[in-house]
């Protein structure tokens, strides 16, 4: 059976931390940030763990 290839687009938008984690960018934070408010914007910035059953399928796809 060959092997499985990385999913090359979903490889540029998550990371896999060093305990196995997924972790990934939260939405919104592209564009119209002027009405958005200072605290919106933090939480924004700051990164999520992707959890459960998402997270053993993206790791499939990634081969890890």
């Amino acid at each position: 059976m060959p092997k499985m290839k990385t999913h090359k687009g979903l490889k540029k938008r998550v990371k896999i931390t060093g305990t196995g984690k997924v972790k990934r960018q939260r939405c919104n934070g592209g564009h119209l940030l002027s009405n958005k408010s200072g605290r919106k914007l933090r939480s924004i910035k700051s990164t999520a763990i992707v959890e459960g059953a998402k997270a053993r399928a993206i790791r499939t796809l990634l081969g890890a």
